[in-house]
């Protein structure tokens, strides 16, 4: 540092910002020791700002409290909320077989499976599981459901199994979820001799397919209502699902439906 600039530092007058950050420093302190470091920035800003706006001078933004108790070493002493889940640690986990190899010969040679999650009503949520064939994009099969458990998804893939024929046996693709790293799970599959195949850690694109069947679901059928109840979002589900296997064209499968090109390979 030059002396010029020293001396220039030293005879310079706090900015009007800082000015009042000193002021809002000494408030959010006082605060803080008047009720024994019980508040949060956000009480403290809402206190704050209500003083403020009795004196006539303007809001300040919780943000920039937040920041000044965090320079000053300040934050709540009341207890955190705990995490409402506890890590599992998976039973078995398969490798990622399929590769992100997307395609398939002929239909019941590679299928991928998934769970996702719906809104109804005041907060309350269902559960889509379902299996859909990489041949033809159609769906296998599929079950809605109250919670997102094993129970779900061993109702989605029973129903798949039972309707292969004797010499069929899918590669079965699904991500690192709980239901699929399970004992019964792998039972299961092992029973029907088919081969799992899992999506590396945090790489959701090795589901592709079905996280992309999610997406149309949603942005063609969900996203355009609201549901108020369980049954008309299960109605909603069957009904845009037989119209995706049977009605909707798409252009990779020559401009056919996902059954009509099925129908047409066998």
């Amino acid at each position: 540092m030059s002396r010029a600039a020293y001396y220039k530092w030293l005879k310079r007058q706090p900015t009007e910002q800082e000015q009042v950050n000193e002021q809002l420093v000494t408030s959010i302190q006082h605060l803080y020791k008047q009720v024994d470091g019980i508040y949060g920035y956000r009480r403290i800003a809402m206190t704050i700002n209500r003083q403020r706006e009795k004196e006539g001078l303007e809001k300040v933004n919780k943000k920039r409290i937040y920041r000044l108790m965090k320079i000053c070493g300040l934050q709540a002493v009341i207890r955190r909320r705990t995490k409402k889940y506890q890590k599992v640690k998976p039973d078995y986990v398969a490798e990622n077989v399929l590769a992100r190899e997307f395609t398939a010969e002929k239909p019941n040679q590679k299928w991928c499976t998934d769970v996702t999650e719906f809104k109804y009503g005041n907060g309350k949520k269902a559960y889509l599981s379902a299996i859909i064939d990489l041949y033809d994009n159609s769906l296998v099969s599929y079950v809605l459901g109250h919670s997102n458990n094993n129970a779900l998804v061993f109702k989605t893939i029973q129903p798949a199994i039972c309707q292969l024929s004797k010499d069929e046996f899918p590669l079965l693709h699904s991500d690192r979820g709980y239901q699929y790293t399970s004992k019964e799970f792998k039972r299961i599959m092992e029973n029907a001799k088919l081969t799992h195949s899992m999506s590396r850690v945090g790489r959701c694109i090795d589901n592709g397919p079905i996280e992309s069947f999610w997406g149309t679901l949603k942005v063609e059928m969900y996203y355009l209502h609201k549901f108020e109840t369980y049954e008309t979002l299960q109605h909603a589900i069957d009904t845009y699902i037989e119209f995706y296997n049977n009605e909707r064209y798409q252009e990779k499968l020559n401009g056919l439906s996902p059954l009509e090109y099925r129908t047409q390979a066998a």
